[in-house]
């Protein structure tokens, strides 16, 4: 009877002691991939790694590489945005890079960026590269740039709350609405939410607009007054007593949310009364970005990308003759850069600033 009581109380110890090693000894000092018990082809592991082998680029501003995923482990190096390794492996929320210099460590996983999204995100900036600023802003909060539209595209940066972002473009997408009950289907509907496409550091890609605050020039910040002013754009620049001041084409967006913009504005200076006047203004516009401004000699001009009332995609081009805008015609599609056949004498007028040029 004692000999049986004392091989249970042994049989106890035994599977005590190896249920402590199994669950709590081998978690904390273990590596991935190590075995938990010597069976036949490892049958039994720990945490095995799935293997990726690509290159991947960080994400954040810094990221932090360890010897070991284990609770215990060492800082051995920092990396810093842009930074390419090489990954091994991954485990849990962990992957196993090797460094440049030939070094293994562990990372955040969600600290990297695989390599076919770092192509993807290098060919939009190669896009964009001729593409004029429509606006600029700050985020307002931390959060991601995607690679896509969506919530659920690939991240390809993350930019900080009041981070500066130059914005080049502007989509609206639907969302499908999420239930509000559990297990009650929600109506089906969709909601929409917009997307800017913008350059937050040396990535580009997509934030959603609600965190976007636009930082609009204080010299034309009163011009907002009653308009939601959503793009400026520097025409040229006149010579105010040895200081160069910029003239503006301003964009607004006023009953729609579909289109960028609906209503456009041309800001010239009034020296005399050291301030701006709207020298050209028009409205029921079905306008996208991006807005295009080009020079022919001393005279700008920009071409606004327009949608009619059948759907069909157009460009209508003006110029700025002194303080005088003329629209110079129209072209069809978005895609061509001509400009529009249209003779001088079709060329329509339009209304000049009511203080005129002689008082500039």
């Amino acid at each position: 009877m004692k000999v049986r009581t004392a091989f249970l109380l042994l049989l106890l110890v035994v599977l005590v002691s190896t249920g402590y090693y199994l669950l709590i000894y081998i978690p904390k000092h273990s590596k991935a991939g190590e075995p938990v018990l010597a069976l036949m082809n490892y049958f039994l592991t720990y945490a095995p790694m799935q293997p990726i082998g690509e290159a991947a680029y960080v994400l954040p501003d810094s990221l932090e590489v360890w010897d070991t995923p284990a609770e215990i482990r060492m800082q051995v190096a920092t990396l810093k945005s842009g930074d390419q390794v090489y990954a091994l492996a991954r485990f849990r929320q962990w992957t196993h890079v090797r460094l440049l210099n030939g070094h293994g460590g562990w990372v955040d996983a969600d600290g990297l960026m695989a390599e076919a999204t770092h192509a993807e995100d290098e060919q939009l900036l190669s896009d964009m590269r001729d593409l004029p600023v429509q606006a600029t802003g700050h985020a307002s909060d931390l959060t991601h740039v995607h690679i896509q539209p969506s919530r659920k595209a690939a991240v390809v940066a993350q930019v900080k709350s009041n981070q500066e972002l130059a914005i080049f473009g502007r989509r609206v997408v639907e969302r499908p609405q999420e239930s509000i009950t559990l297990g009650v289907p929600s109506i089906s509907s969709n909601i929409r939410e917009a997307w800017y496409l913008v350059r937050a550091g040396s990535r580009v890609g997509w934030i959603l607009g609600r965190l976007v605050q636009l930082d609009i020039p204080k010299s034309i910040s009163a011009y907002t007054q009653e308009l939601n002013l959503v793009a400026w754009l520097v025409l040229n620049t006149v010579d105010d007593n040895g200081h160069q001041v910029p003239q503006y084409l301003v964009a607004d967006r006023v009953g729609t949310e579909t289109y960028d913009y609906s209503h456009i504005r041309v800001l010239t200076w009034w020296k005399k009364k050291q301030t701006y006047a709207v020298a050209y203004r028009e409205g029921n516009l079905q306008g996208s970005f991006p807005i295009l401004v080009t020079h022919e000699g001393n005279v700008p001009s920009f071409r606004l990308r327009l949608v009619d009332d059948k759907g069909a995609k157009y460009q209508k081009v003006y110029a700025l003759f002194d303080t005088v805008t003329r629209v110079m015609g129209t072209v069809d599609g978005w895609q061509s850069d001509a400009m529009p056949e249209r003779p001088a004498s079709k060329l329509r007028k339009v209304r000049r600033r009511s203080h005129g040029s002689s008082q500039r």
